[in-house]
């Protein structure tokens, strides 16, 4: 079994279990593989570096924490995105995709009937709750001509079925 790192064309950064060297380049050149994040099937290898094991090898030393400058105090909002920013590419990944998660979990999906039903919840015709779905650009914009504000939040594809 190898286990590669892999990266789309949007630099979002995760591993492939392959049986061989040519099990990867044959899924990848068949554009079977895709991005869990963005589900860009333009994927590459990264390069990595066997792990050895050997007597007598130290342990690297970890460098000294930043310290943050002093700010001025900000919005809600502001404080947020400052730690966001700090964070390693991979745990932003991980944010990301725990937010997505809690997302599907807490909303139901109405598929393409999305503009239909938040119509009918906006106008009080059926109960007030958390939905998502499909709708396209000529939908949402007539969504919000109406006074119904939605989000156009990608999801990755391997999210579609059931929430693991």
């Amino acid at each position: 079994m190898k286990v590669l790192n892999l990266r789309c064309a949007n630099g979002h950064g995760f591993e492939g279990w392959f049986g061989s060297e040519e099990n990867f380049l044959d899924q990848n050149g068949r554009a079977l593989i895709e991005c869990p994040l963005c589900a860009d099937r333009v994927i590459s290898r990264l390069p990595s570096a066997p792990r050895l094991n050997l007597s007598g090898a130290r342990e690297p030393t970890p460098l000294p924490a930043p310290q943050p400058e002093p700010t001025v105090p900000a919005p809600a909002v502001l404080e947020v995105t400052a730690s966001v920013t700090g964070m390693q590419p991979t745990n932003l990944q991980a944010a990301w995709l725990a937010g997505v998660r809690q997302l599907l979990a807490r909303t139901e999906d109405v598929g393409t009937r999305f503009a239909e039903e938040a119509r009918r919840i906006h106008y009080g015709e059926a109960p007030n709750r958390g939905i998502r779905g499909h709708a396209s650009p000529e939908e949402r914009e007539a969504l919000l001509e109406e006074g119904i504000e939605t989000v156009a939040i990608p999801v990755p594809r391997a999210l579609d079925g059931p929430v693991q």
